[in-house]
């Protein structure tokens, strides 16, 4: 199975590709490692945001997103502008979504410890949450 482990950081979204076949997890290649969401408030460019993430789901034949949940009240909530992109996510029609909250994801990542330190795999520093997420979803 491929999936696309995903954090939401202001107007971006920070993606991780991740795959399990046969228990072996690997990280495929990708051509992109964020996405932003230049101008929140045009309906064309929030058209063109999930265009380019449906091209990607396509070309890297994506199974299945998860989305690393974030608060809607208290001192972390996320933004306005990224839960547009969390919803433009969400209605890519050929991709079903998943959110994960934090609480779920320590969990899993203590049920399932890491086989590899993150340093190891390659992945830009600004990737992690979008890797353990991948990693969580991919060990329940």
């Amino acid at each position: 199975m491929r999936v696309c482990g995903i954090e939401i950081k202001g107007s971006e979204a920070i993606l991780c590709l991740m795959s399990k076949d046969q228990g072996l997890f690997s990280l495929p290649d990708c051509r992109q490692n964020r996405l932003v969401l230049t101008q929140d408030h045009d309906a064309e460019q929030m058209r063109k945001f999930q265009f380019a993430m449906r091209k990607l789901i396509e070309d890297y034949k994506i199974e299945q997103l998860i989305i690393k949940e974030r608060p809607q009240k208290g001192k972390f909530a996320g933004g306005a502008v990224g839960f547009k992109i969390e919803a433009a996510l969400q209605l890519i029609d050929n991709c079903p979504t998943t959110l994960l909250s934090a609480t779920a994801l320590k969990e899993q990542i203590k049920r399932h410890p890491l086989p590899v330190d993150f340093k190891a795999t390659g992945l830009k520093a600004f990737q992690e949450t979008a890797y353990l997420s991948a990693y969580a979803f991919l060990t329940r």
